[in-house]
């Protein structure tokens, strides 16, 4: 039997790892928890707690509402299931904004967000986001802004949408039940492979080669050699946050992928090459 020679990202982290990744500290961690803004994971056998991708995820949106000076009672009413409490009128302003796609968009930098201008509201999905908040982190401002030309390809073109959720959900179907020369592995690639194709024709015929040439141009400028460091919103950061590398966050960031999930990307990639 094949086994997959990429190497497993982790399923679950340490708060170490987690606090290095979403820019927090483990103390900031266990403060969220005792907050209710985070659900803490059950102690581990060892006694450590470990953290999966979804703890990641709301970690990350935490640290940025946290900047941008939302309260802690209204970031536990945003990923709260129930209504926001009445009688405070900015309060509830603010959680009901912060709980839609095109609301918590406005977390992310101006430079991502820029993209998305004239997409019709509804356009893209939480999950979207989730993914460019990730992109973000690791390659920073532009690195986003690039990967976000997918999102606006795929909010113009719903059939490559529908395409998109089979490919996904074909994915998702290659759990740890699945074994790595199972032929549902490589018919996953296959459509993987066909998908991406059928993708980056329809990015080409958009135009956003020229849109990526600007985007460079624009960060460029905004950075010039020897300039200060400069943080999302583009102000100086002063805080001393060191952007996760991308050899770093494969070790930190947890996705729950199966080995037959991971021998699937392993195909798609030599099928691209």
């Amino acid at each position: 039997m094949k086994s997959s020679s990429i190497p497993l990202p982790p399923r679950q982290v340490e708060i170490s790892d987690a606090a290095q990744l979403t820019g927090t500290t483990p103390n900031e961690i266990h403060r969220y928890g005792e907050m209710g803004l985070l659900p803490e994971p059950e102690l581990g056998s060892d006694g450590h707690r470990r953290y999966g991708y979804e703890d990641m995820i709301r970690l990350l949106w935490i640290h940025k509402m946290v900047g941008a000076g939302i309260d802690v009672d209204a970031i536990c009413d945003i990923f709260a299931d129930a209504a926001p409490a009445a009688g405070n009128g900015s309060h509830t302003a603010v959680v009901q904004r912060l709980r839609t796609v095109d609301g918590r968009m406005g977390l992310l930098s101006d430079f991502v967000t820029n993209r998305f201008k004239g997409l019709p509201e509804g356009s893209l999905r939480q999950a979207d986001l989730d993914n460019l908040l990730v992109m973000e982190r690791i390659f920073g401002p532009l690195g986003a802004a690039v990967n976000a030309g997918r999102y606006i390809v795929l909010a113009a073109h719903p059939e490559l949408r529908e395409e998109s959720d089979r490919v996904e959900a074909a994915e998702d179907a290659l759990d740890d039940t699945v074994a790595v020369d199972d032929p549902r592995v490589a018919q996953a690639a296959v459509a993987r492979h066909a998908f991406e194709l059928r993708l980056d024709a329809a990015i080409s015929n958009s135009g956003q080669a020229q849109s990526d040439e600007e985007l460079f141009d624009a960060w460029d400028a905004l950075h010039p050699a020897g300039a200060e460091s400069i943080d999302d919103a583009g102000q100086g950061t002063g805080s001393g946050e060191e952007r996760v590398s991308l050899v770093e966050a494969v070790g930190m960031m947890p996705y729950d992928y199966s080995p037959a999930r991971l021998r699937c990307m392993e195909l798609t990639g030599e099928l691209a090459v």
